[in-house]
């Protein structure tokens, strides 16, 4: 048993690469090693801003014999009637390298057939290495690559140096016109410029020494320890995204505390946090009660030399942006949010759904039509109407313009400088939300029915100028907007179905919509309603069966879904389900027709007639308060009567009418179903 040792050394990779690169790279050496049928403990990679690192523990020394099966001709073919070999079997020996006497005879489906039996003795740990170590570094993917020097290899930067050991040994890589060795080199200003790695085993040390802190896990909380004590009195909200971009800035982190002017504290604290945290990587502060703090804490890669200096130029950065921020604050305040309404005409949203203004007449238009859906009073859609017009506004101001992640949010501020009242204002910030996966969703009813007919203008927009989402391709996040009007409409309760919605959005565009694209962005929708739920656990068929409803109302498919994720497991439902089965498949897709009771041959038919005109009376006001549940349990009720009729008729009867007859009282039950959905796709095993 061995360990092997690939480092990988380049120029400085952007942060955000390197997460996805281990976990690659890692994916790639199980993969390789056991399609090689090389042994190993564990796989651990490593990462930092010059290095990716790939550690095998306990290598074997070789890989296992494969026992290799070859089929050749049948036996019949294979051997004459005095059981001599034949020349078929002779040629396949032959072929395969072993003697005739060798060939073994074993019974397939198709007959008995000669095998050749072969085994094919392991390769050593180096030898497959020299095979495999070149593809870990070759077939790793980022999302953009650079080209340097000669090479033909595209990797995420420069690729300076490599370090391939399997204990002392080195095996032999070569990358372009690089050759992998034994020596590896510290921090890029504290530590040796060359250093020798004597074996994989002592390398983390080494590099420990020369101010390389290799494992990103520890480095990580090595990094938060620092950060909360530095913090001092004042406390740091956790932050995971910016930690773990931190952690991928530095090799040896030194954790230090900054300061800047209070007078800048009287900016929107938002717009404090957005220059600390987006554009320089620095941690805000708070005091005991959460109020910011006028002091950062960044982290440094390198140790405490020259930290005054260090300290003095971030923050002479951060003053520089503060400054900015504050001029352009300033500068917006002068003028009332309506005032940059026309400047929306000057932008284009999409070349080919026109300008911001145009969209914003769309969606104020979309906001008091859903609005009037929902049956809102007249006052409060007109906000909701006010919101919308405003929604964009801030777009086209100073502030908005330097740091584009603070649109919304500095809409609220500017609405309330100008006395729109805060309902309006709230409803400006929120409408982007979520603006990501696991984001929060507005809280306000304005907020998020602004935030619907923006989302639901700009996926109409989108399928009819032809850019829809086509595999890892979704540059206007359309799934994203899918997903965050589905997630709102469940949460507010709102009874508007996805289709009625598509069809508005898509006729504001005051054009001519081809069908294939309205039932294109209908189904969109609906599958991100469908991924939504399977999310939450509700298994496939139930999903299919409750959303084969035409109109889809993402708040009524959720409660058909809990009523019958509810009693799918119980005898009862069993029961139904088989009777419903039986109706369904004599019944295909009739559409029924009258019951005439002259043509009743039997007690049963009668019998059953009379419960579906009850339970039929009873369904009506269980489906208008939306009681699944209770329509259940109703139609569980007639279970026993389709079992009597099955018992007691023959269904498929010669006498034309007596049948169709028959034929349109189980339509009618199968009928009485389709409240719940379409039962038929719910898989369901025989009771036992």
């Amino acid at each position: 048993m061995a360990d092997y040792l690939l480092e990988i050394g380049t120029e400085e990779i952007p942060a955000k690469f390197i997460p996805q690169a281990l976990s690659q790279l890692k994916y790639l050496a199980e993969k390789k090693l056991k399609e090689q049928s090389l042994s190993f403990q564990t796989i651990k990679t490593w990462g930092t801003p010059r290095r990716l690192v790939l550690y095998i523990e306990n290598l074997a020394e070789q890989s296992e014999d494969l026992k290799k099966e070859v089929r050749g001709p049948a036996k019949k073919v294979a051997f004459d009637k005095a059981n001599q070999p034949t020349k078929a079997a002779l040629g396949f020996a032959g072929a395969q390298g072993v003697e005739v006497e060798d060939l073994v005879v074993k019974e397939t489906e198709n007959g008995a057939y000669l095998f050749a039996v072969k085994i094919e003795k392991g390769k050593s740990a180096p030898e497959i290495l020299i095979e495999i170590a070149p593809q870990f570094i070759k077939e790793l993917n980022f999302p953009k690559t650079m080209y340097w020097g000669e090479n033909e290899l595209a990797f995420a930067r420069p690729i300076r140096w490599l370090v391939s050991l399997l204990d002392e040994q080195i095996i032999p890589l070569q990358i372009g016109n690089l050759y992998a060795g034994r020596l590896t080199r510290g921090h890029r200003f504290l530590g040796e410029e060359n250093l020798v790695i004597k074996t994989p085993q002592v390398y983390q040390e080494l590099l420990m020494e020369n101010y390389v802190w290799v494992e990103q896990v520890s480095r990580e909380k090595e990094c938060w320890r620092q950060i909360t004590q530095v913090a001092a009195k004042g406390k740091v909200d956790p932050d995971p995204q910016l930690l773990s971009e931190i952690t991928y800035l530095v090799e040896w982190p030194l954790a230090f505390r900054g300061n800047f002017a209070e007078e800048y504290l009287k900016l929107p604290e938002e717009v404090i946090v957005t220059v600390m945290r987006e554009h320089q990587r620095y941690f805000p502060v708070r005091d005991i009660d959460g109020n910011l703090l006028n002091y950062f804490i960044a982290v440094h890669n390198g140790n405490s030399d020259a930290l005054n200096i260090i300290r003095a130029g971030n923050e002479r950065v951060l003053k520089a942006r503060l400054a900015d921020a504050r001029f352009f604050w300033d500068e917006d305040l002068k003028n009332n949010l309506t005032n940059y309404l026309p400047e929306l005409e000057k932008v284009i949203f999409q070349e080919k759904l026109g300008s911001l203004a145009e969209k914003t007449q769309r969606v104020e238009k979309l906001t008091i039509q859903i609005a009037q859906k929902l049956a809102w009073e007249k006052e409060i859609a007109a906000k909701a109407q006010r919101a919308a017009a405003l929604s964009k506004a801030d777009l086209v101001t100073n502030l908005v313009n330097e740091f584009p992640e603070l649109q919304g949010i500095m809409g609220y501020y500017y609405a309330l400088n100008s006395g729109e009242e805060e309902i309006v204002a709230t409803a400006i910030r929120e409408h982007y939300q979520p603006r990501f996966s696991g984001d929060q969703l507005p809280l306000s009813s304005l907020g998020a029915l602004v935030s619907i007919a923006d989302k639901l203008d700009t996926m109409a927009g989108c399928f009819l100028a032809g850019i829809e989402p086509s595999g890892s391709q979704d540059p206007y996040a359309l799934r994203r907007q899918a997903l965050g009007v589905c997630q709102i409409l469940l949460v507010r309760q709102w009874k508007i179905s996805l289709e009625n919605l598509c069809e508005l959005a898509l006729a504001n565009y005051g054009k001519t919509v081809d069908k294939k694209i309205e039932l294109g962005l209908k189904q969109f929708l609906r599958t991100r309603l469908k991924n939504l739920l399977s999310e939450e656990g509700y298994q496939f068929d139930l999903l299919e069966a409750v959303l084969a409803d035409s109109d889809c109302i993402p708040i009524i498919i959720l409660a058909k879904l809990k009523a019958l994720n509810n009693v799918r497991e119980k005898e009862v439902f069993k029961n139904l389900l088989m009777s419903f089965t039986r109706a369904h498949n004599l019944i295909k897709n009739r559409k029924g027709g009258l019951i005439n009771s002259a043509y009743f041959e039997n007690e049963a038919e009668e019998k059953l007639k009379s419960i579906l005109d009850e339970v039929e009376n009873k369904i009506v006001p269980l489906l208008a308060k939306g009681d699944f549940l209770g329509i259940i349990k109703e139609l569980a009720g007639v279970t026993q009567f389709i079992d009597d009729f099955f018992t007691a008729v023959l269904v498929m009867a010669e006498d034309e009418k007596v049948r169709e007859n028959r034929l349109n009282l189980l339509s009618r039950y199968v009928a009485l179903t389709r409240p719940l959905g379409d039962l038929s796709k719910i898989v369901h095993k025989k009771n036992e």
